[in-house]
């Protein structure tokens, strides 16, 4: 599809149509619709291709959404891995290069020091579509080579 905005309702909902085809359950459904949108929206707007690839993969107890960009514009950091002890901290990955996975779901807690008053509202508003991706998906990761980036989700 075009790299342009409107791509990303086409991609949303090209998605439910094929998982309902498959006799997905609802609930996958709408969590499907929404990591693509918020995978498709990222490469709208953070690369510089003039086409967005997006690709559903199906097997037993899984589906996997893949979103393929070409072009070499900045590409927001991505969120490392969470810490696998369940505490929904970051892991010295964080910050690794190209090709990390999160493990998905971990519960999300407030940064160290903070009291109840942790507000999403303080987590600037261009990290936010990855931190629901890191939410809803069982895992997902990313792979850039010199020709672009595939950023997957499974569900």
């Amino acid at each position: 599809m075009p790299r342009l905005p409107r791509g990303v309702p086409v991609a949303r909902h090209r998605v439910q149509e094929a998982m309902r085809r498959w006799g997905e359950p609802d609930e996958r459904v709408e969590v499907a619709a929404l990591v693509v949108t918020e995978l498709v929206t990222n490469a709208v707007e953070h690369t510089a291709g003039r086409r967005i690839r997006c690709r559903l993969l199906r097997t037993p107890g899984r589906v996997r959404i893949c979103v393929w960009n070409r072009g070499r514009r900045h590409v927001p950091g991505l969120p490392g891995p969470r810490d696998p002890d369940g505490h929904g901290g970051r892991t010295a990955a964080a910050h690794a290069p190209a090709g990390t996975e999160g493990p998905g779901p971990v519960a999300l807690h407030a940064p160290d020091g903070a009291d109840e008053g942790f507000a999403l509202a303080s987590v600037a508003e261009g990290g936010r579509g990855l931190m629901l991706v890191d939410a809803l998906a069982a895992r997902w990761g990313t792979r850039t080579s010199v020709s672009g980036r595939l950023v997957w989700a499974d569900l």
